[in-house]
């Protein structure tokens, strides 16, 4: 198939992004014609405080990427569905915030033809490519009054929904009627070289963890924790921090990672618990190359979250030889073995969290855990993910979408519509 996804890629950053990428790069390692088709602004920096892009790629970026979509020109929106309309097979729309459901929209209304109400078939029929809503977080975490209308808008304008857990999926259910499927999302793991598992691209991420986490102590053991990744309120630091103020008394952690609306909040509490010794706070953005060196400090990362749905933390600290202690929500519990390479807790409960890093310090416990980490087989996940994304876009009754007759879709990295990357500045 020709295949194009609209969704953030590099210099953006993040785990969305790499996603993006690697999808791209995956898709078309198995002979699909693929371009990436994204943002050179994506939104207003006034809706996300935070670094928006990096300097170095944190994946190889793909070759066939364009940026003709930008929040400030809506006539570009509707442009690139034209366009898609006639270059593609299937379209996938990586949904990420619903601010962007209007730019989302139009393009699905420049996919369907003048006149025509058919959501997909052969090319020669006159209807509109396949159209794939791929969401990360049906909704967001923090929501706002119009975020469910704009994206119920945007999965029924869709020919199907893809999302990353079962949870996910009864939420878009209650919103759409289109199929949704669910594949568990696989690993996208940047290193510091800037590379991840992509077959046949940038090599495996398979058997790296084994013996590359340094012993600290007599017992094997730093007594220091890591909290990695944006820090957001559903992600449960605060509970953390109180756990930490109960838990085994020498225990230090490092949070690392952008905060969502600044540190005040989080140093106040750090203060008022009395742990301004044994916090290190890093905000901002963590680059691959940091990572490595991160982990490696680290008897465990601690994933406290009160909600979610799923996130690449688990499998990169298993990369790194590192076991998790997380809460008993979203897919945690299917990708953390209690007991065996991490530990599994009550979630929004310092006690029950508190608990754990006094069980996590006995003697020989850590040993057991990092014995236990398998590492993260991408090309296997990869395999079952994209068999679900493909079975996706080839939706029963209307037969699978036309193959196209070989040529390329677009010349390479190029800019879309006249808008320039230089626009990204003052986004």
């Amino acid at each position: 198939m020709r295949i194009a996804i609209i969704g953030p890629t590099h210099p953006y950053k993040g785990g969305v992004a790499q996603h993006t990428t690697e999808l791209a790069h995956r898709l078309a390692v198995r002979g699909h014609g693929v371009r990436i088709e994204s943002w050179s602004a994506q939104y207003p920096a006034r809706l996300y405080p935070g670094q928006q892009y990096v300097s170095s790629p944190e994946l190889e970026p793909f070759p066939a990427t364009s940026y003709p979509l930008s929040w400030r020109r809506p006539d570009s929106w509707i442009r690139l569905g034209r366009r898609l309309r006639r270059e593609a097979d299937a379209v996938i729309i990586v949904v990420v915030a619903p601010v962007q459901a209007p730019a989302y929209l139009s393009v699905l209304a420049g996919l369907r033809p003048a006149g025509t109400g058919g959501l997909a078939g052969p090319r020669s029929s006159g209807y509109r490519p396949v159209a794939l809503a791929l969401c990360h977080n049906v909704l967001p975490h923090e929501r706002r009054a119009m975020d469910e209308l704009l994206v119920r808008a945007v999965l029924r304008r869709s020919t199907g929904v893809l999302v990353h857990a079962p949870a996910e999926a009864c939420r878009a259910r209650s919103l759409t009627r289109r199929p949704v499927s669910v594949a568990t999302m696989a690993p996208h793991l940047w290193t510091a070289s800037g590379t991840a598992g992509v077959a046949g691209v940038a090599g495996d991420t398979r058997g790296r963890a084994g013996g590359v986490h340094p012993a600290g102590g007599a017992d094997g053991s730093r007594r220091k924790l890591l909290f990695f990744g944006l820090v957001r309120p559903y992600k449960g630091l605060d509970v953390l921090l109180r756990a930490l103020a109960t838990g085994p008394p020498d225990v230090h952690l490092t949070v690392a990672g952008e905060f969502w609306g600044g540190t005040g909040h989080t140093r106040a509490l750090v203060t008022e618990l009395g742990l301004g010794h044994r916090v290190d706070l890093r905000p901002g953005y963590v680059a691959a190359a940091d990572v490595p060196a991160l982990f490696a400090a680290a008897d465990a990362l601690v994933l406290p979250y009160r909600s979610g749905t799923a996130t690449q933390n688990v499998d990169l600290a298993y990369l790194h030889g590192v076991p998790v202690v997380a809460t008993r929500v979203a897919t945690f519990t299917e990708a953390v073995r209690d007991g065996v390479d991490g530990l599994l807790v009550a979630p929004r409960d310092p006690a029950s969290l508190a608990a754990a890093l006094y069980r996590l310090y006995e003697p020989g416990v850590l040993d057991v855990l990092r014995a236990g980490i398998v590492p993260p087989d991408a090309d296997g996940a990869w395999e079952r993910y994209l068999t679900t994304v493909t079975d996706a876009l080839c939706p029963a009754g209307t037969g699978r979408a036309a193959v196209g007759d070989g040529a390329v879709m677009g010349d390479g990295a190029v800019m879309g519509d006249g808008v320039i990357m230089g626009d990204k500045g003052a986004s």
